[in-house]
C-alpha cells in the first residue's frame, strides 16, 4: 500500500471517489437521500486547490496499479484540525487502506501540533464506529431543516418577517 500526498494538479483522480462516496451517502443518509453531492464535483476540487494553495488543506491518496483506490483530505487551522474526507472505493475495503489514511491524517494533525480534530459523518453511517476506535466522541448532533420546493414556484418560507 501506498499512501502519499497529491499535489493540486493530480485532484480530478480523486472524481472516481467522490462519485462513490456521493452515492453511498444517499444511500445511508436517514434523513436527506438524494441531497448529495451538496455542490458540483468541480466546484468540490476547486475548494480543494484553494485550500491547498492557502496552505490549509492536505490531501493524501492510497493509489493502486496506477489508480485512486481512496483518499484523505484534512484542513489545518492553528490548533484546529479537520477530517474532511475520508472514502475508499467500494471494491478496495477491507485491506487496511483506510486504517493507513486515518494514520496519515492524525500523524500531520500531531505534526502540526492540533489539539483538537473535528470529523463529520453523516446520520445513517456506520463509518462513526470506525472514528470511535480512533479516540473521536460525539460532542454534537447537527440538525437541519431543509424547506421543500414546489416544482413551480419558490422555495417556502418561515413567515412573515
Amino acid at each position: 500500500m501506498e499512501i502519499r500526498e497529491l499535489g493540486s494538479g493530480e485532484l480530478g483522480r480523486l472524481l472516481p471517489c467522490l462519485t462513490e462516496l456521493a452515492e453511498f451517502h444517499n444511500q445511508v443518509s436517514l434523513h436527506f437521500p438524494g441531497a448529495y453531492p451538496s455542490r458540483p464535483f468541480p466546484e468540490t476540487l476547486e475548494g480543494f486547490s484553494a485550500g491547498m494553495a492557502r496552505g490549509i488543506s492536505h490531501i493524501a491518496a492510497v493509489e493502486t496499479d496506477g489508480g485512486v483506490a481512496g483518499f484523505c483530505k484534512i484542513d489545518i487551522e492553528g490548533r484546529n484540525g479537520r477530517l474532511d474526507y475520508l472514502v475508499v472505493l467500494k471494491a478496495h475495503r477491507g485491506k487496511g487502506y483506510g486504517r493507513g489514511l486515518m494514520d496519515w491524517a492524525m500523524a500531520r494533525f500531531r505534526r502540526s501540533h492540533v489539539g483538537r480534530v473535528e470529523v463529520k459523518v453523516v446520520e445513517g453511517n456506520d463509518a462513526v464506529h470506525f472514528y470511535e476506535r480512533f479516540g473521536f466522541q460525539t460532542s454534537a448532533r447537527l440538525l437541519w431543516h431543509e424547506e421543500k420546493r414546489d416544482t413551480e414556484g419558490p422555495a417556502s418560507s418561515f413567515g412573515p418577517i
